[in-house]
């Protein structure tokens, strides 16, 4: 008994450690440019007003999407009115790849 529950600890300490070494998939963390090789600071930013009215700068290269909140100097949020709720405003796309572009 005591050797069969031995054997069962061991094959689940082996299967846990399999798991945990195991790559689920690749690092989606690294802008790899595979088809764009401009850097994020070159391109052109819009205004997205989230439902509450609190600006996001938007970018839209065509092929991903960059959505960061607009903060003050204090690290408050920007309520401009600038648009109404939900609607992106600016040239936000004005960085997309020749490539794949965006048709809308």
């Amino acid at each position: 008994m005591k050797l069969a529950k031995l054997a069962l600890v061991l094959v689940a300490a082996g299967t846990l450690s399999a798991c945990v070494d195991m790559p689920v998939g690749p690092d989606k963390s690294v802008d790899r440019n595979l088809i764009d090789r401009k850097d994020l600071s070159q391109l052109r930013a819009g205004v997205w007003i989230d439902p509450n009215g609190c600006d996001h700068w938007i970018i839209d290269d065509g092929v991903e999407g960059y959505l960061s909140q607009r903060l003050d100097k204090y690290g408050k949020p920007v309520c401009s009115g600038s648009a109404p709720p939900t609607v992106a405003t600016g040239d936000f796309k004005g960085g997309a790849t020749s490539v794949i572009g965006d048709p809308i």
